[in-house]
């Protein structure tokens, strides 16, 4: 039977030669698919990349220099309305400072008015812009004097809350519309009524009816922008901004990343400005994709709404605005933290 055993083990290199090639091509098709992939979206992650300029590549408002999924760090977000001045420089509508501790899992957000009053005096930027402004102007004075408006708004945002920002994430309408779009819809639970404009179909109103809704990108961004309706001033377009994050981040975390992957190249980069690099941003990415959305805290800067000179300012108030300082250093981990508890637990007026 010497012939028929060796015939059999033939056969059976042959079915194990035929399950091997089975097992591996595809394995290797999925590697390969991989690491296109990764090219793709680093890539994209790159062309995003803007960076701060620092001789020293921190804050002046930190010691030492912070490691992104190590320590504590601020990231500021901002919206820039640039749909009608044709793309060229715009306004940063929406300025919210985000900070992140890796070790804790946890994450603030602080919503600056976008017409809280600055006095701009960088020496970076052209003498004719210096003087009191709006802090949404500081982008369109950044970018108009050539210095870079990110730059500007996050050196303002640094000097009115006293805090580093480590980085900034730079989204226009188009991009935010697109995000939206990529995650398939966020879905929210309007708390109050309203219409806005839908600048990406001749202004025609868009209704939100109380209640809960999946938005797609224009809606989305009807919703996070309205701020002259009558119910504004009840449903303030800061609660909303900072409602539709967290339902962002639940949507994200749901989907299983932050973007759908074969369509981050067409978003990153030509609507996203960054100052973290790709490797940072996967980092962030893996640490954060299993946050749990409702324990994000929400900081307010309380103050009033006044005119000056016919033009509308917001003035914080400076001991509200101290402990919002205070608090956001507690986060960060700074040195100067408040000591009392009761004081820490107070602070930034209402947190959620």
């Amino acid at each position: 039977m010497p012939g028929l055993r060796t015939e059999m083990r033939k056969a059976q290199k042959k079915k194990r030669r035929k399950w091997f090639y089975f097992i591996t091509v595809p394995l290797l098709f999925i590697a390969g698919f991989g690491l296109y992939i990764f090219y793709e979206t680093y890539s994209a992650a790159k062309e995003a990349y803007v960076s701060l300029d620092r001789d020293d590549g921190k804050s002046d408002l930190r010691e030492e220099q912070v490691t992104i999924g190590d320590e504590p760090i601020s990231i500021l977000l901002m919206g820039v309305e640039d749909y009608s001045s044709n793309g060229q420089h715009g306004r940063a509508d929406t300025q919210i400072v985000v900070t992140l501790d890796p070790k804790e899992k946890k994450m603030t957000m602080t919503t600056v008015p976008r017409d809280t009053q600055v006095e701009l005096d960088s020496p970076k930027v052209s003498e004719r812009f210096a003087g009191t402004h709006k802090i949404t102007e500081a982008y369109t004075f950044g970018s108009e004097s050539g210095y870079g408006g990110d730059k500007l708004v996050v050196e303002t945002v640094e000097k009115l809350l006293d805090i580093p920002i480590d980085e900034f994430v730079t989204v226009n309408f188009d991009g935010f519309r697109d995000i939206v779009d990529t995650l398939g819809g966020v879905t929210v639970d309007i708390k109050k009524g309203f219409w806005e404009k839908n600048i990406y179909d001749h202004n025609n109103r868009i209704y939100f009816e109380p209640g809960i809704a999946k938005l797609d990108g224009e809606e989305a961004l009807a919703f996070v922008r309205m701020r002259k309706r009558d119910v504004a001033a009840t449903y303030t377009r800061d609660e909303r901004q900072r409602q539709f994050i967290k339902a962002a981040i639940d949507e994200a975390i749901s989907a299983g990343t932050l973007f759908n992957i074969g369509e981050i190249s067409d978003i990153l980069g030509e609507n996203i400005n960054t100052s973290l690099k790709p490797k940072e941003i996967f980092t962030l990415q893996k640490m954060y994709s299993k946050m749990d959305a409702s324990s994000i805290k929400t900081y307010t800067i309380e103050g009033v709404n006044d005119k000056v000179n016919g033009k509308y300012y917001f003035f914080p108030d400076e001991n509200g605005l101290a402990q919002t300082t205070q608090k956001l250093k507690e986060e960060l981990g700074l040195s100067d933290v408040m000591e009392s508890g009761s004081e820490s637990e107070s602070a930034a007026g209402d947190a959620s």
